[in-house]
């Protein structure tokens, strides 16, 4: 098998697609990896696939890879990564989890959370999803997100539809999302967890992340918040490209 490139499994987050990839895709140099970027059940051209919840999402992504991958998800789609990284560890050689949790374990945060989300959701499906964009954009969590990379995450939102999103919040949005954090000891693969530096809530959850797994690191983005995927797509195909993190 030595010169063939292994298959990357990507996992875009809420409201995203798999085009959402693109620029980091562009900048991997194809040597290591064969990315498949995928898009989430209530996504893009997944749109109207129900059920959308945590075990179909999950056997989506096994079927998208024959054999061995490794995986790569950001925020809703880290979620989903460590879904199915714990599901299947005899299928996933590395993990890396961007803007990641393993969940709220608070139960009455975890159900005010729940109720959040369906009142969005409601939302969503009201409204247009050039409105939508609009509102998820502005959120504080986003804040400082440069002009370009603006631009192109609105685009990418604006490839979805509104009855998709609701969908997918309410079946693997954070309040759906029963915590993994007791079950992070299982992992026993490598597992690269990334946040932005401007991103503090997310760098403190990379750390307590970090002390669950066995085999695990967390790597600080300079200058980035968030959206890793649009503000970084270079620091992260260096780090995906890195050699020593696998």
């Amino acid at each position: 098998m030595s010169g063939v490139a292994e298959p990357l499994v990507l996992l875009h987050g809420f409201a995203g697609t798999r085009r959402g990839w693109d620029e980091l895709v562009s900048r991997l140099g194809g040597q290591r990896y064969r990315p498949i970027a995928l898009d989430l059940r209530g996504h893009g051209d997944a749109a109207h696939a129900r059920p959308v919840g945590f075990d179909a999402c999950t056997a989506d992504v096994l079927a998208a890879a024959a054999g061995r991958f490794a995986l790569c998800g950001y925020s809703q789609g880290a979620r989903l990564a460590l879904h199915v990284a714990l599901a299947a560890p005899h299928r996933v050689t590395r993990l890396v989890l961007l803007s990641a949790t393993a969940g709220i374990d608070d139960p009455a945060e975890r159900a005010e959370r729940r109720r959040a989300d369906e009142a969005l959701a409601a939302d969503i499906e009201d409204g247009t999803i050039e409105a939508f964009a609009d509102r998820w954009t502005a959120q504080p969590l986003f804040a400082g997100t440069p002009p370009a990379a603006l631009a192109a995450w609105r685009a990418d939102i604006l490839l979805n539809e509104p009855a998709g999103l609701a969908a997918a919040l309410r079946g693997i949005g954070t309040g759906a999302m029963a915590p993994l954090w007791d079950r992070l000891g299982e992992l026993d693969v490598p597992v690269t967890v990334v946040a932005g530096e401007r991103d503090a809530r997310y760098r403190a959850l990379a750390e307590r992340l970090v002390e669950e797994v066995p085999a695990a690191r967390s790597v600080v983005l300079p200058g980035a918040g968030h959206g890793l995927i649009r503000e970084a797509p270079a620091g992260l195909a260096a780090l995906l490209e890195d050699g020593a993190a696998a």
